[in-house]
């Protein structure tokens, strides 16, 4: 016996984490759902809101201190606590535990299929996602803690990095109109429900105690939560300033999730990884995951310490189910939040006030979870579906009105010039043409006679025929241009009545008319660049007002191809 209780000492200490390695498991988690799921139509934004999360960083400092204090009553509920409470306690914290999970992997099932993956129902792609998550439950923290030192600090550049890209895409009157609206400006009460509703979002904060106690010396790690929670704040804080100055006011109560189209105008100079929203997107699923991992891990450590056994598929299983679960077509999403605000955290309070009484004893029990090793598969790959080859790339798109409703026109890329594999007197241009009654006809039509999938996620142009921009044509063309999440907000827009003309013109063989275009803009010296219109813009004015912008003029004149950028150039 005394070999073997020499062994299980060993793992103990060998299974601690660093402050560093907690740090960044704390990066990790919190960040990716804040940042897509705060600002839905708007909210968390304002004054009152920037002066809430001012206000939650100095509440989460003095409650991380509370927390580590109460880290040794976690570790050793069975023996501070009578049978009964210990198992109110651990059911209580794996509700949680479960409706977390199934929110996050709701919003994955959502997020994924609409940014990176088409043609995957999103219910597979959760279940797939749970599976990953779920593996590696039983294995020690010191995985976890590996996982993060290595990935923590990267994905930390990355969001920062997004942030820095898009902030280039800012203007001041856009920041302004948020800030004077009356209804984000400054009031307690309006402080106070944002300071709650952020303090609700940290409140998994509340599960700290179940890794503290794995962490090299615990008295010491307040330093390093806090400045982590801190980040966190700052992070948040960033995007209040960044979402206002890139969409304005009204834009943003118009979106859902306002970091997915803020995704969508990233962008490198030179247009060096023209689906650089691809890439961002796969560093916020990754934190999704990170997230959902970490939840299967405490859940199973909780079940362990409170007498409900393993938790290792269950716990992974019911988050799953719960997720599909919809009642009049409201699910988890629509009650997470009042179940935050009204239960999980009133009642945490209260259980947290309880144990402070019993703040004695020892560090007990090990369990952890090391299940993203598929993460990165799923994440990196933006177009899984279907294979690249068995996809159209239209650089170009033009949308007019036709006798019995609309128009679109595809301009693809020769690839055989592109590739210099051309052939004598072979057209270099390749337009298709499709009408419909609306839209969704058009794409229909489309698939019923072309046989490679069409991916907008490379479009360069948008050309408007004047029609279009006419009252009511309008509303229909920016309703559909809204819903194909593939097309960037960072594409050029123009307009012109030789709609037909612009896209069959032949001055330049070489490259296709969106090539043409995006080259007019780009490939000129700084002082000699146009100001061009983009998507992001088009949808800005669209918000405001129900018009659009003046948008630069494109007309064919003989074999030229003539651009009027008006006051602009």
């Amino acid at each position: 016996m005394e070999p073997e209780r020499i062994k299980v000492m060993r793992f103990a200490e060998n299974n601690r984490i660093s402050h560093k390695q907690l740090f960044r498991q704390i990066i990790l988690v919190f960040p990716a759902p804040f940042l897509l799921c705060l600002f839905k139509n708007g909210a968390m934004l304002g004054i009152s809101a920037m002066a809430g999360t001012a206000a939650a960083a100095v509440v989460l400092s003095f409650y991380v201190i509370w927390l580590i204090r109460l880290t040794p009553v976690y570790g050793e509920l069975s023996k501070r606590t009578g049978s009964f409470t210990v198992r109110f306690i651990g059911l209580f914290f794996l509700v949680y535990v479960i409706a977390s999970s199934a929110f996050l992997s709701g919003l994955l099932g959502e997020v994924i299929p609409e940014s990176l993956i088409s043609g995957i129902s999103g219910k597979w792609l959760s279940l797939l996602a749970v599976a990953a998550c779920s593996l590696g439950t039983h294995r020690g923290m010191q995985r976890r803690g590996r996982i993060a030192e290595v990935s923590g600090r990267i994905f930390l550049a990355g969001i920062l990095l997004l942030m820095l890209l898009c902030a280039g895409q800012g203007k001041t009157e856009y920041f302004m109109e948020v800030m004077k609206d009356p209804e984000t400006g400054f009031t307690g009460e309006r402080w106070l429900r944002d300071l709650y509703t952020l303090l609700c979002a940290f409140s998994g904060a509340g599960l700290l105690p179940f890794g503290l106690e794995y962490a090299k010396k615990q008295g010491s790690a307040r330093k390093p939560v806090i400045l982590a929670f801190l980040t966190v704040c700052g992070i948040i804080f960033g995007m209040q300033l960044l979402l206002p100055a890139v969409f304005g006011g009204a834009r943003l109560k118009n979106e859902i999730c306002p970091v997915l189209p803020l995704l969508e105008g990233a962008d490198l100079p030179g247009n060096v990884l023209a689906r650089f929203d691809v890439i961002w997107m796969g560093f916020l699923v990754f934190g999704l995951l990170f997230s959902m991992g970490s939840l299967f891990h405490y859940g199973n450590q909780i079940a362990e310490k409170t007498g409900f056994g393993t938790g290792r598929y269950w716990i992974p299983a019911a988050g799953w189910l719960l997720s599909l679960y919809e009642r009049n077509g409201m699910g988890i999403r629509e009650y997470y939040g009042w179940y935050l605000g009204y239960i999980f955290v009133p009642f945490l309070l209260v259980i947290q006030l309880f144990l402070s009484t019993e703040n004695r004893g020892r560090r007990k029990k090990k369990v952890t979870v090391a299940g993203l090793v598929l993460v990165i598969t799923l994440t990196g790959s933006g177009c899984a579906a279907v294979e690249p080859e068995k996809r159209a790339y239209p650089l170009a798109l033009g949308a007019g009105v036709s006798e019995n409703g609309f128009v679109l026109k595809y301009a693809m890329p020769d690839m055989s010039t592109a590739t210099g594999q051309e052939k004598p007197d072979e057209d270099p241009i390749s337009v298709l043409t499709l009408s419909g009654r609306d839209f969704q006809e058009i794409e229909a039509v489309y698939n019923r006679s072309q046989e490679k999938f069409l991916d907008l996620g490379h479009l360069e142009v948008l050309i408007l025929d004047e029609q279009i921009l006419e009252e009511g044509s309008r509303e229909a063309l920016i309703g559909y241009l809204k819903q194909e999440e593939h097309i960037g907000e960072d594409v050029y827009v123009f307009r012109t009545d030789m709609l037909g003309d612009v896209f069959h013109w032949k001055g330049a063989r070489e490259s296709s008319i969106g090539e043409y275009l995006q080259g007019i803009q780009e490939n000129r010296t700084s002082g000699q660049q146009k100001k061009g219109v983009t998507l992001r813009e088009v949808y800005h004015q669209f918000c405001q007002d129900g018009t659009l912008p003046w948008l630069p003029e494109i007309w064919v004149e003989g074999e030229l191809l003539e651009v009027d950028y008006g006051s602009n150039e």
